[in-house]
């Protein structure tokens, strides 16, 4: 059977440093945090007061008042990210097979925004609670891919992915298979998150995972730095279209970049904290490169997984020391969910695309809040606080999951 070439054709970003591509990669460039006070609840009470949320978003620009109705925040999110990648890939889809058009997302939680406030007024009804009869589908994480079905009227394979923070990588890793496979031309894939709420932030904060720099919140999201205290919320979404490369030459498609290959493992160490010394993420890219048959000298950045928690920090510098060996030293390192702060299950679709964006453009975001370096994290070439530019050629986007999800894709140009 021919394995077939997967290349990356079309792009969509909602983030909470941009509402699009175009401006979430020039504030990458820029070092600028995402981090706010958060608006969306009363935050008296709470340890963390603060998030990367989504700025001056309006769905009803995008998408129709009726539709808006029966779709949660992420699913609105989804939608808006995946109308920019269709856009931008210039597919007219009318022109193909929309049978051999699929979509996989990932989410980590899913329509969170939708129970949260109709279990509230619920509570607060006193009587027989009349819900929406758009509240199940509009918490049901599959509904995300469903509107997006329904809209572009895509035929093909659709499903969600939930592996926690390492979702959305899971989901371009399906994606990329069912065309390596034959099984379609083309995928929408990436992921989305919405769930900067009262109780995901309580529960975060009962885990001890989340930053309380209330005072400091800008500098708070800060990986690889020796005080940092564990990540900064974020949300949004994005969306990248995988297409056989094949029917992406015969349209005369632009190209951003190839997936070379991938790696999928789990880390049975414990439920929520990697294995010390990171050997889950070890396998993870060393598969990503033997899948690609590329060796360790080839790679020339890494998107790490980087949440700025100590122990994933460690552990996942550790695993990149070990692997890449002699060659640590060319390899240049960033965080950019030092500016984003963390996406949780669509981390790994925008942090693809920063890392797509930086094979294309030469330009290496930094990974900022950076004032000295853990002793216990290896000396690895960080990109701190300022962007580098130097020609890349193969990078490697690493995303990780409580549950111990590990995915590594491994990108090239072509």
């Amino acid at each position: 059977m021919e394995i077939k070439r997967v290349v990356i054709t079309g792009l969509g970003a909602l983030t909470p440093i941009g509402n699009n591509v175009s401006s979430y990669w020039e504030a990458l460039l820029m070092g600028v945090s995402g981090a706010t006070p958060i608006t969306r609840f009363n935050t008296d009470l709470f340890k963390t007061k603060f998030a990367c949320e989504v700025k001056n978003f309006d769905p009803l620009e995008f998408i129709d008042r009726k539709e808006v109705r029966k779709m949660d925040l992420v699913g609105q999110y989804a939608m808006v990210s995946a109308m920019e990648a269709v856009k931008d890939s210039q597919i007219d889809l009318n022109t193909i097979d929309k049978n051999r058009v699929g979509i996989v997302f990932g989410t980590g939680i899913g329509g969170f925004t939708s129970l949260s406030e109709s279990f509230e007024t619920y509570l607060q009804s006193g009587k027989t609670p009349r819900l929406s009869p758009f509240f199940i589908p509009k918490i049901l994480g599959d509904m995300i891919v469903g509107n997006i079905a329904l809209y572009f009227d895509i035929k093909g394979p659709s499903y969600i992915t939930t592996s926690a923070c390492a979702s959305s990588a899971n989901a371009i890793i399906d994606a990329f298979h069912l065309i390596q496979l034959g099984k379609v031309d083309m995928m929408l894939s990436g992921g989305s998150e919405a769930v900067i709420l009262d109780t995901p932030i309580a529960g975060f904060n009962a885990m001890n995972a989340l930053s309380t720099r209330n005072e400091t919140y800008q500098t708070a999201s800060s990986p690889f730095d020796i005080n940092r205290d564990g990540f900064v919320m974020g949300e949004g979404a994005a969306t990248l279209v995988l297409e056989e490369y094949n029917h992406a030459i015969a349209r005369g498609a632009k190209i951003y970049a190839e997936i070379g290959g991938v790696g999928m493992t789990t880390d049975t160490h414990h439920i929520t904290s990697p294995h010390p010394d990171g050997e889950a993420a070890f396998n993870a890219m060393k598969l990503a490169l033997d899948d690609a048959c590329l060796d360790v000298t080839s790679i020339d950045h890494i998107n790490t997984h980087g949440t700025a928690t100590p122990a994933g920090d460690i552990s996942e510098c550790l695993a990149i020391e070990k692997l890449f060996g002699e060659h640590t030293p060319n390899i240049l390192v960033n965080s950019t969910k030092s500016m984003t702060g963390h996406l949780l299950g669509a981390a790994g679709a925008v942090e693809a695309i920063a890392t797509i964006l930086a094979l294309q453009t030469g330009k290496i975001p930094p990974t900022i809040n950076v004032n000295e370096l853990d002793p216990e994290i290896p000396t690895l070439n960080f990109v701190l606080n300022k962007m580098i530019e130097k020609n890349i050629n193969v990078a490697l986007s690493n995303s990780f999951g409580f549950g111990g999800h590990n995915c590594s894709i491994l990108f090239k140009k072509i």
